[in-house]
C-alpha cells in the first residue's frame, strides 16, 4: 500500500465511525468519477466548485457519479497557502496532462473518468457495462473486490480509496480570494491505494471544520489512472 497524502445516510452509513463495518456496492453500469482539481488561491475556482457542492443534494449521487475534489499547491507561493493542498494531487493532475499529451495544468480542471471535462456537464447516466466493485469499511480499514464484466487473461487492477469532507468552510486572507468566504464539499483528506485485493489502511482523519465525511472508492487498471467503476457514500 502507498499512501498518497493524509491530512494531521443515516445510522448504516455513520457506522463506519463507530468501528462497524459498512458496505458501499456500485452497481454493474459504470459509474463516473469526477475529480475537480481546485485551490482556494485561485479566483476562477469558486464557481467550480459551487458547481460540484450541488452534487450533494442530486439524486444520481454514488449511484450514477462520485465526485472528487483535489487541491493542488502550484497556487500556494501566490499568497494563500490552502490547508487542503498536496504535492501529491497536483503530481496526480500532472500525470493526467502527460497521458492527455498536454505539458501544462490548469485550475479549475475537471476531469471524467480519465478524460478531461471542459464544456458543459452533464449528468446523463452512463450505459457502460463494467461489472461491479464492492467495498467493506470499518472507518479504518477497507476490503474491496471487483468483477469486470469482460475479464481479460492476465488483467490487474489497482484500488483507490479516498476519504472526502464536506460543509468546510474557509475565510481566505491574501491572494485571488481574498476577502472571500470559501464553501467545500467532497474534499479529498485522505488518498491510498495499492494493489487490488490487499487491505488499505485509511482512518478517517480529524480535521477541524469538516461537518461531514464521505468515501469514495474507484478501481482502475494496473498503472492507469482512470476509473473502470466507483462507488462510495456518507460515513457520518
Amino acid at each position: 500500500m502507498r499512501p498518497l497524502f493524509l491530512f494531521g445516510v443515516a445510522v448504516v452509513a455513520a457506522a463506519a465511525l463507530r468501528g462497524e463495518p459498512v458496505r458501499f456496492a456500485s452497481g454493474t453500469n459504470q459509474t463516473a468519477l469526477i475529480e475537480l482539481f481546485t485551490s482556494e488561491g485561485c479566483s476562477s475556482c469558486p464557481p467550480a466548485e459551487r458547481w460540484l457542492a450541488t452534487l450533494r443534494e442530486a439524486p444520481g449521487l454514488w449511484r450514477d457519479f462520485v465526485p472528487v475534489a483535489f487541491h493542488v499547491d502550484y497556487w500556494n507561493h501566490l499568497g494563500w497557502p490552502d490547508r487542503f493542498s498536496a504535492r501529491e494531487f497536483t503530481q496526480r493532475e500532472y500525470d493526467y496532462a502527460a497521458a492527455w499529451s498536454s505539458g501544462s495544468v490548469y485550475t479549475p480542471c475537471f476531469v471524467r473518468n480519465g478524460v478531461e471535462w471542459r464544456g458543459a456537464r452533464t449528468l446523463t447516466p452512463d450505459t457502460t457495462v463494467a461489472g461491479r466493485l464492492v467495498v467493506d469499511y470499518d472507518g479504518r480499514v477497507l476490503h474491496a473486490s471487483f468483477s469486470p464484466a469482460h475479464p481479460r487473461a492476465g488483467e490487474d487492477f489497482e484500488i483507490y480509496a479516498a476519504v472526502l469532507g464536506g460543509g468546510i468552510t474557509s475565510r481566505v486572507t491574501a491572494g485571488e480570494n481574498r476577502g472571500e468566504t470559501l464553501h467545500h464539499e467532497f474534499i479529498a483528506l485522505a488518498l491510498v491505494h495499492a494493489p487490488l485485493g490487499r487491505e488499505l489502511q485509511l482512518p478517517v482523519p480529524q480535521v477541524a471544520g469538516v461537518a461531514r465525511h464521505a468515501l469514495a472508492v474507484w478501481v482502475t487498471r494496473r498503472g492507469e489512472l482512470a476509473a473502470l467503476q466507483a462507488t462510495g457514500g456518507w460515513i457520518d
